[in-house]
């Protein structure tokens, strides 16, 4: 059986839904839009900088992997691909990480204002140690809420069952590491 995956001190191997010796992919607990997703290397180090050559290549290489499957998976355009390094930059969960977006030309809630998510992107950060922490008790795991997104002000985190759903479907267009190549997979 895999060792459990940490992002920082958080365990999250049920968002897992990609997995290589140095680096992983998981659910967001509060998407800004459908398909945002964080690619994280193993090893929990606050800063780019504090990652090997090997880490840093296995990081770069998952986010290219995972980034064409939620591409196509959620029928995006095009990905915004962002890194908070540092809390200066915003971070807020000291462990390096990635953030893909799936993106459209039309129906984003940002495709009139296309920079508008850097903004919301931030503001989701922000409120992350909190929600990490909330998810643990067991009154976030019995409520269900309707999945909101597109930088809703009011979506509440998703529960471990509502992220374990979509990793598990996500997880079904990889195979033995590598993404699937099937074009009917979606």
């Amino acid at each position: 059986m895999a060792s459990p995956l940490l992002f920082s001190t958080i365990e999250v191997t049920r968002q897992a839904f990609y997995r290589t010796a140095l680096s992983y992919a998981i659910v967001n607990l509060k998407p800004i839009v459908p398909g945002h997703v964080l690619v994280v290397p193993t090893r929990p180090v606050p800063r780019l900088t504090d990652l090997t050559t090997p880490e840093l290549t296995s990081l770069i290489v998952s986010v290219q992997s995972v980034g064409r499957v939620i591409e196509r998976a959620y029928g995006g355009d095009a990905l915004t691909v962002a890194c908070q390094d540092g809390k200066a930059a915003g971070q807020s969960i000291p462990h390096v990480h990635f953030h893909l977006l799936p993106r459209k030309y039309h129906g984003d809630f940002f495709s009139q204002k296309m920079d508008d998510i850097y903004p919301a992107l931030e503001q989701s950060e922000t409120s992350l140690p909190r929600d990490f922490h909330n998810l643990k008790s067991p009154n976030s795991i019995i409520h269900h809420h309707a999945l909101k997104v597109d930088a809703d002000e009011d979506r509440l985190p998703r529960t471990l069952e509502e992220m374990e759903k979509e990793a598990t479907w996500l997880r079904g267009f990889f195979t033995e590491g590598k993404e699937s190549h099937d074009p009917n997979a979606v």
